[in-house]
């Protein structure tokens, strides 16, 4: 479990579960969410919940996983640019840490 800041003063945070972290990864809801400028504001929020709204309106399989990431996350109460901002970060950490444990694992099966 992770906690990003929500705002800016670090009065205001929002925990993220590693299955949030896997479900972004597994719908990439981040892929194709940030414009060319770079800059996360209001505008990026709501386009990622509109996606996240679609992908649950279009599934016909259970999206529990989606759903527990809208109530715990994205549509958390302190949830605002700056915190997706947090979370992206975070997401991107989390991947990196992720393929380099992927990469130790494999070595180790080298090995034996």
């Amino acid at each position: 479990m992770c906690t990003i800041q929500a705002n800016p003063s670090g009065t205001r945070t929002i925990e993220v579960s590693a299955q949030n972290l896997r479900t972004i990864e597994k719908y990439a809801l981040f892929s194709h969410l940030i414009d060319s400028n770079g800059i996360v504001d209001e505008n990026v929020l709501e386009k990622l919940r509109l996606n996240i709204r679609s992908l649950i309106a279009s599934q016909e399989d259970d999206s529990k996983d989606l759903l527990d990431l809208c109530i715990d996350v994205i549509y958390h109460n302190n949830m605002k640019a700056f915190g997706l901002q947090q979370l992206i970060q975070l997401y991107l950490k989390w991947l990196s840490g992720e393929d380099d444990e992927g990469e130790e694992e494999e070595e180790e099966e080298e090995e034996v």
